[in-house]
């Protein structure tokens, strides 16, 4: 192996300097520049001596010229989006790591996932891998502006079963004008990851990438209910569809995650709130073409439950929807599937 952990390299496309801090397979290593890690071909980094040596420059009497001071003002700020060839935004990108097979091919083994933040802002996140609809890893961390974030390693074959790839996002620094939080999925079809491997290996590219979300997106204040004779609070949908927040995959509709003086509710208004609440993000549900919504309503006396199953007999976007056992939520839960 011509390169071992610890020695310092140079990436030749960018002239940067680095170091080896990890041997993913024969032919790459993950490598460490000014703090940002990323995968390269050994093909693409070479040692930095020869490099060195020829930059040193000598004045008439042979002796070395002093390199002139270059102060931080000096520096232009430049994003890290030529390691990863990717443009603004927050992405999920996929390591191919390679292995030999009985006849010698090199075959997918395995990927490593990446989460890349090329935005100025840092974030909490919350990420989940699923298979048939089960949760397969969770994890909570943060990543800072403009570096990426290492999460797991998913088998190749695991990778048949159309895993779905969930985030939901946070501001570390909270802002009034941005939305509480984001949540987005990739599903991602076996056609698709072939596809993607051929592109990859064609540009002679060491990852592939998809985009989570270019921006953040912005606070969208709540729509005030209108009360009606017959049902109660009512939500305006059209309203909603001129500026849309994020819809979201889950929502808990039990009292004390709605309203902080819910105590002082009466039976009638907490019902209410919870049947406006379950409208909204319905309607956004719809609007974001989703193609399916957990609610939770838990069990209690049943009454919620009966409501929102009535509210959704008469919908025609609602293709079907269950009640049944939810390993997160027990009998407590509808799962909605709509059609469009």
């Amino acid at each position: 192996m011509k390169y071992q952990l610890g020695d310092k390299i140079l990436v030749l496309h960018s002239n940067e300097e680095g170091e080896v801090v990890d041997i993913i397979n024969d032919k790459m290593v993950l490598v460490d520049v000014d703090g940002v890690r990323f995968p390269v071909y050994m093909d693409q980094i070479d040692f930095p001596y020869f490099k060195r040596f020829s930059e040193k420059s000598f004045d008439k009497s042979g002796a070395e010229k002093k390199k002139s001071k270059t102060y931080i003002d000096d520096i232009k700020k430049e994003k890290t989006t030529s390691k990863y060839k990717v443009s603004e935004g927050v992405w999920l990108s996929f390591l191919p790591v390679f292995d030999k097979n009985i006849f010698d091919d090199d075959v997918v083994e395995n990927f490593k996932l990446y989460l890349i933040n090329q935005t100025d802002n840092p974030y909490n996140f919350i990420y989940r891998i699923n298979f048939s609809g089960s949760t397969d890893f969770e994890l909570k961390n943060q990543i800072f502006s403009l570096t990426d974030f290492y999460l797991h390693d998913v088998p190749f074959e695991e990778m048949n079963d159309a895993p779905k790839f969930e985030f939901e996002f946070s501001l570390i620094n909270p802002d009034k004008k941005k939305a509480p939080h984001f949540e987005t999925t990739l599903k991602l079809k076996a056609k698709t990851l072939f596809k993607k491997i051929e592109e990859m290996e064609m540009k002679n590219e060491p990852t592939f990438s998809f985009l989570l979300f270019e921006k953040y997106p912005d606070k969208v204040e709540d729509v005030i209910p209108e009360y009606t004779n017959t049902r109660g609070l009512l939500y305006d949908a059209s309203k909603a569809k001129q500026n849309l927040e994020p819809a979201r995959s889950v929502i808990d509709l039990h009292i004390e995650k709605l309203a902080d003086d819910w105590e002082k509710l009466s039976n009638f208004e907490m019902l209410s709130l919870q049947l406006n609440t379950f409208e909204k993000y319905y309607n956004l549900a719809i609007a974001h073409h989703q193609p399916n919504l957990i609610v939770v309503h838990g069990i209690g006396t049943g009454k919620l439950r009966e409501e929102i199953h009535e509210i959704l007999k008469n919908k025609k976007e609602v293709k079907s929807f269950v009640n049944q056992y939810h390993h997160n939520f027990g009998f407590g839960a509808t799962e909605i599937f709509f059609q469009y």
